[in-house]
């Protein structure tokens, strides 16, 4: 009895563990700092999620879709009744609150020869393995105000906002679905601070910080001293010049002017 318990539990574990997997999930805070932002979220790319849906000799391409949580959950779906995917922009379901929009389409990450992650620390190829490894929501600032954009857009998301995010496995060829993960979790966009909000203490600035800050000080007081020693300096002169030029004056007006003869 006890082991049929432990191979139900192992069972259930299993399966979450799936569902989990199956999930769009946030990239690995070594490879994406900072995230999510105040615009964007970076997420995984589906590495070997669709593998099972793959056949030899077939063109597949990814679809990511996005809406917020507030969305009603009866229009979460994205595909029409002929498991055709839905082709919803950002603007017609107004940044993702009336639905989903379709903001991102790339082809299949490959499963075989996925980016090593220890090439990060190589300068040339961190580009390279990042563009591989995540794809950020909401990086295009552009593509909203330009006329000729025919790619699909990316806008900002909004700020202290959560949304849901979908991968979806499209055949190229027939242009259907052949498969597609759960709705992610709940991920919410950063919080903007307000001025007044924002910690001036100095106990959240680094030591590097307090030093130049402190040097900056002493180097803006010791010229303000000089300014004020080369002003005092310049009226003593001054004041020493016009006292001189008065004594001259006094000194000749008080000796005798020379009488002139009449003979």
């Amino acid at each position: 009895m006890c082991s049929h318990w432990v191979v139900l539990v192992f069972c259930c574990m299993g399966q979450l563990y799936a569902e989990q997997s199956l999930k769009p999930q946030t990239a690995a805070p070594q490879l994406a700092t900072n995230n999510p932002t105040l615009t964007t979220v970076a997420l995984e790319k589906p590495f070997c999620m669709f593998d099972s849906s793959l056949q030899p000799n077939k063109s597949y391409v990814i679809y990511l879709y996005a809406m917020k949580q507030s969305a009603n959950a009866i229009s979460s779906l994205v595909t029409d009744d002929n498991s055709k995917p839905l082709d919803s922009t950002f603007q017609q379901t107004s940044g993702g609150q009336l639905g989903p929009y379709k903001a991102a389409l790339f082809n299949v990450p490959n499963c075989v020869s996925p980016p090593k992650l220890a090439d990060v620390g190589d300068v040339d190829r961190v580009s390279d393995v990042l563009k591989q490894y995540l794809f950020r929501v909401g990086d295009d600032g552009t593509c909203l105000y330009d006329p000729n954009f025919q790619g699909v857009c990316n806008p900002p998301l909004a700020p202290d906002t959560t949304y849901r995010f979908k991968y979806m496995l499209v055949d190229s060829s027939e242009g259907i679905m052949k498969d597609q993960t759960l709705w992610s979790d709940p991920i919410k966009t950063r919080r903007a601070k307000l001025p007044l909000k924002i910690d001036t203490w100095s106990g959240q600035r680094s030591g590097g910080m307090i030093v130049i800050t402190s040097i900056l000080s002493v180097l803006l007081f010791l010229l303000l001293a000089g300014l004020a020693f080369v002003s005092s300096a310049v009226m003593g002169l001054e004041d020493s010049s016009a006292e001189k030029r008065h004594m001259s004056q006094t000194i000749q007006q008080s000796e005798p002017r020379p009488q002139l003869s009449t003979e």
